[in-house]
């Protein structure tokens, strides 16, 4: 039998299988459901920006035209720092959901204004968001091996295995084709949406097809697990159990265990630790003399020590000092936070490695650039800002320049390609 026959008998015996067609419909129409919430939630997060962004600008107009001073007006002006979602954001959005992509920061201590946060939705904490990349990662292997693990147990069960076999010429090539034209089907109807979102979205060609061929190679890992099994002499509901016991090895059992023991062997402090740290240290300065603030500000900035001097019971080049010297204070924990969260992630990785699930997850998160290092890109840039802030108004503070509303129009401005512009 050629192999083009072979192939068309084989299409001609998928089409027949109506429960081989609801499920494969149900896979589109998941893919579908996971595209179209994906699509929903970056134009939320998009509108929400947009909106945001206005009226940051407003706020900040009408806050500095009442003004007298540089202290006021730095301490009553807020600089929205946003995160903006990829185009290709739709299919993973990754760690957006319990990671920050949005503040709104003003000159005061900035560890404090990091990790205060809006509260995430506490069941999506839990069970994370349904997008493209958990459907491919754990709901299509679960669809692959519903739908082969009894290519030869069926078979027997409904007597007509031995006759295939002894018709087919070649017993391999009839399951291995049977099993690549079901997976075949499973992954064009999961991946054909893909496409269309990616159109919407104007996402990169590349971006795109680079997300089908790692769809494409985990279908195949799966399938040749699936084929593999199916081949073992048993029940097809001992098939069916041992593929899903893999399935939650891999999925559940894997990454669940290298979690908990990546928390244990990289412990980090928590951003609690770090606003309460900071908040001590700011709120002691007001009991502390202020020479005592100023001198641990000179040693971090000598360039100011000339201007160090207070004289007065409240000035506001000695408040900014003890805000940047709270800061100061948290540095270890900061830093050792930072360290511990690309340890991880690149302990992580190496787990990923063996938690396919979760190296496809985590793949598609990279393209999207909603993973761990693109957060952290993002808190890299809100710092770079935040240090634009200060270095515009510590001069005119420690020089005690005159209140000039036109050099305004110089205020460090967010531009999302950088830190400031």
């Amino acid at each position: 039998m050629s192999a083009a026959r072979a192939v068309w008998r084989e299409a001609a015996f998928m089409a027949r299988d109506r429960a081989l067609r609801a499920w494969l419909l149900a896979v589109l129409c998941l893919s579908a459901l996971a595209m179209a919430a994906g699509l929903s939630e970056v134009a939320h997060q998009k509108a929400t920006i947009a909106r945001l962004v206005e009226a940051d600008r407003s706020d900040r107009v009408a806050a500095l035209q009442q003004q007298k001073d540089w202290g006021g007006a730095a301490y009553y002006s807020f600089h929205l720092i946003y995160d903006p979602p990829g185009d290709f954001a739709f299919a993973a959005l990754g760690r957006r959901d319990d990671l920050p992509w949005k503040h709104r920061v003003r000159m005061l201590a900035l560890e404090g204004q990091i990790h205060e946060r809006d509260a995430g939705h506490p069941l999506l904490g839990l069970i994370g968001r349904f997008d493209f990349a958990f459907f491919a990662a754990f709901v299509l292997p679960l669809v692959l091996i519903v739908l082969l693990h009894d290519l030869r147990a069926s078979e027997r069960a409904a007597g007509r295995h031995d006759l295939l076999v002894a018709t087919s010429g070649r017993p391999a090539q009839l399951w291995g084709l049977r099993a690549l034209l079901r997976a075949g089907a499973v992954l064009a109807c999961a991946t054909a949406p893909l496409f269309v979102a990616g159109a919407l979205s104007g996402a990169a060609g590349s971006t795109v097809l680079a997300a089908f061929a790692l769809v494409l190679a985990y279908g195949a890992f799966w399938t040749l697990i699936c084929a593999g099994l199916a081949a073992w002499r048993q029940a097809a509901e001992v098939i069916l159990a041992a593929l899903i016991a893999v399935w939650i090895l891999l999925g559940v059992v894997v990454p669940a265990a290298g979690r908990m023991a990546i928390d244990r062997i990289v412990p980090v402090p928590s951003g609690a630790d770090i606003i309460m740290t900071q908040r001590e240290a700011v709120n002691d300065a007001w009991d502390l003399p202020k020479e005592v603030t100023m001198r641990a500000f000179v040693e971090r900035h000598p360039q100011w020590a000339a201007f160090s001097d207070i004289q007065r019971p409240f000035e506001w080049k000695w408040y900014y000092a003890f805000q940047q010297v709270g800061d100061q204070k948290t540095e270890a924990l900061s830093g050792a936070l930072w360290s511990g969260r690309l340890e991880r992630e690149r302990l992580a990785g190496r787990l990923a490695l063996v938690a396919p699930p979760v190296l496809l997850e985590r793949s598609l998160q990279r393209l999207a650039g909603t993973d761990v290092r693109s957060a952290m890109a993002y808190e890299t840039k809100l710092r770079a800002f935040h240090a634009a802030l200060r270095a515009f108004h510590y001069p005119k503070l420690f020089r005690d320049e005159a209140f000039d509303p036109a050099a305004l129009a110089a205020l460090p401005r967010f531009a999302t390609e950088g830190a400031g512009e």
